[in-house]
């Protein structure tokens, strides 16, 4: 069996893996990305948030992103009935990046991998860890390829943003049940043939269409949209059919997409994605470290995958460049806390969401501007910002702001 030799192997050729490759090879270092599957691949998680722009723009990707023509993404709206909560990034609390992109991942992904392969890092593709021995730091991976053949790969250090594939936790038994509720989407690429620029192509609109179930739609420059319904499974349950007939009748159910998306093309039918909230005991360990989906992923409804899969991957690549220049590194307090900051910040306006605080926040009448621009920083993906009240207090803030606004309309009603 051969055995091949670098400073750095990553797992996972999506975004994670690839920005964390990127930085990490600019520093000097040798490194490897091994990736189950081939490139192009389908996978949810179309619409990205500014900071994640952050990481992209070190790990060298702009410009070839820049080059595809995605659409570009300005803000997010929330929908529900005849009421609107438009958030634009330029009102954005937090100085950074103010606008990102909504991209079909197959070809966003593509171009990621394709741009580090091009910097001079090796991808294997097609290919699967079957066993990792780890002697401290140090690590022998043992893959297999599409043809069953076996090799060895030894590294100084094992960057793992495996995403779902989950590779690391899944070997060595680290995965532990999320605190989130299941949930269930079932969602398809339309072909849009109804869209207007009253339907603002620049930004996610996510609909409410009953309490805990809402629909996503992300218009893509192609001129395809996708549309996907996210509740608790049992909702699907009356929609009977196939799932192609089920997508339909709740199209036709919701008068938001009703007239749009009614007799719509289909690019593919539609698929399910289920039970997709997941967690790990911890998210590194001598000689390796999780990045992105591998850590936590929660939930779609404010598109903190990729954000947390780049900025974790921005992170984890400095602090392995200072591992393997022999400094000395608080993998707890440098990593495991900041990247819990996130993930904690995005699960607090997961659970409002879906307990229906920010629904009493979102469609407020008459929301003070200083507020929402704060909580629009948090919906940006700037998470990290501890002077903003709304990432500082996260969930206590918002649960104090909704009572303060319910308290208020029964003083109006009482008057």
């Amino acid at each position: 069996m051969t055995t091949e030799k670098v400073d750095v192997l990553v797992i996972g050729a999506g975004p994670s893996g690839t920005v964390a490759a990127s930085i990490i090879h600019q520093a000097g270092y040798s490194v490897k990305i091994v990736e189950k599957l081939k490139f192009p691949r389908f996978v949810i998680g179309e619409s990205l948030l500014p900071r994640s722009m952050e990481a992209l723009e070190e790990a060298g990707f702009i410009e070839a992103i820049k080059a595809k023509g995605f659409q570009q993404k300005y803000g997010a709206k929330f929908v529900k009935g005849d009421r609107v909560c438009d958030f634009t990034f330029k009102e954005q609390y937090t100085p950074g990046w103010n606008w990102t992109w909504q991209v079909t991942r197959a070809d966003f992904d593509k171009t990621l991998a394709d741009t580090v392969e091009a910097m001079g890092v090796p991808v294997s593709y097609e290919t699967t860890v079957t066993d990792i021995r780890f002697n401290g730091s140090d690590s022998v991976t043992t893959v297999e390829d599409i043809n069953g053949n076996k090799s060895e790969i030894a590294a100084r250090f094992i960057v793992d943003g495996s995403g779902y594939g989950r590779v690391i936790p899944r070997l060595f038994n680290l995965e532990k049940n999320s605190n989130l509720q299941p949930r269930k989407a079932l969602f398809a690429h339309t072909v849009d043939a109804r869209r207007s620029m009253a339907d603002e192509p620049n930004r996610i609109t996510a609909v409410v269409h009953k309490p805990g179930t809402w629909i996503w739609i992300i218009p893509f420059s192609t001129g395809v949209t996708s549309v996907g319904f996210v509740s608790d499974p049992a909702f699907f349950d009356a929609f009977p059919g196939t799932p192609e007939e089920q997508y339909r009748a709740m199209l036709e159910a919701e008068p938001y997409t009703r007239e749009r998306f009614r007799d719509v093309e289909l690019v593919f039918e539609p698929r399910i994605l289920q039970s997709w909230s997941a967690t790990t005991d911890k998210f590194y360990g001598e000689g390796f470290v999780l990045t992105g989906n591998v850590t936590e992923f929660l939930d779609p409804i404010f598109s903190s995958g990729v954000t947390l899969a780049c900025v974790s991957a921005q992170t984890a690549a400095k602090l392995v460049i200072r591992k393997l220049k022999g400094e000395a590194v608080d993998w707890e307090k440098e990593y495991m806390e900041p990247t819990m900051q996130g993930v904690n910040t995005f699960r607090s306006y997961v659970m409002a969401w879906y307990e229906g605080t920010l629904d009493k926040i979102f469609f407020s009448e008459n929301p003070l501007p200083e507020v929402k621009n704060q909580i629009c920083s948090v919906l940006a993906g700037y998470v990290w910002d501890l002077s903003n009240p709304f990432v500082q207090n996260h969930d206590t803030a918002l649960k104090r702001l909704a009572r303060t606004i319910e308290l208020t309309q029964i003083i109006k009603q009482d008057q």
